[in-house]
């Protein structure tokens, strides 16, 4: 009970810290913020991310929406796994194939099954470089095929890579968009490197809107 109060007490405080920081701004563009299972998939540039996508989605969005995280991130300190485990009851997947004791595509499928919408980064891991977006890994794929029914939903994060990028310990308070763009759906019959394509499009798309 008093671990449960203190995850929440320390969401709020992570949420305003967020807003403190970022000034976030949400924009639905393309789809309309109600309820409703979804994936939200994301471009990954931050370790705050998942943070700041979370932080703007209405409070009844945000109380169903498990991100998708490293659990060799998330699990390397006592602090760390208070945060992804009780504060964001995050979906927490091992990206070190050789160490897995299960399936990361059936465990969002358990987590969807129970009722949870998601937040997924399928760049697979952050985006340092000079390209705007890395090639997607082909677990948004496999989600999508087992789960046909559910609205994927781009999301373009901007700004955050300058607010916190690799090496900083200290945050830059910049002002930050979180931009929704219209759902996709697997169409029936649709290779995977055909829906990668047409997914990786659409954030895209976003990008190019807010540049």
């Amino acid at each position: 009970m008093l671990r449960r109060l203190a995850a929440v007490v320390a969401g709020e405080a992570i949420a305003l810290l967020a807003r403190f920081l970022t000034a976030p701004r949400a924009i639905w563009s393309g789809v309309a913020p109600e309820a409703g299972q979804r994936v939200y998939f994301a471009n990954h540039t931050s370790h705050g991310d998942f943070v700041l996508l979370w932080t703007v989605l209405p409070p009844a969005l945000r109380a169903a929406t498990r991100p998708v995280a490293a659990a060799d991130y998330w699990l390397q300190s006592g602090l760390r796994r208070f945060i992804g485990r009780d504060v964001f009851d995050a979906v927490l997947i091992d990206r070190r194939p050789e160490m897995r004791t299960e399936d990361p595509v059936a465990q969002m499928v358990a987590a969807l099954d129970a009722g949870a919408s998601l937040m997924l980064f399928p760049e697979g891991r952050r985006n340092d470089g000079t390209a705007p977006l890395l090639p997607l890994k082909s677990g948004l794929f496999h989600l999508a095929s087992a789960r046909p029914g559910i609205d994927l939903v781009p999301v373009w994060i901007g700004n955050l890579d300058k607010v916190l990028p690799r090496g900083r310990m200290v945050p830059l308070p910049l002002a930050c968009t979180v931009t929704f763009g219209a759902p996709i759906r697997l169409a029936a019959g649709e290779a995977r490197d055909a829906f990668l394509a047409r997914a990786r499009a659409a954030l895209l798309a976003i990008a190019e809107v807010q540049t």
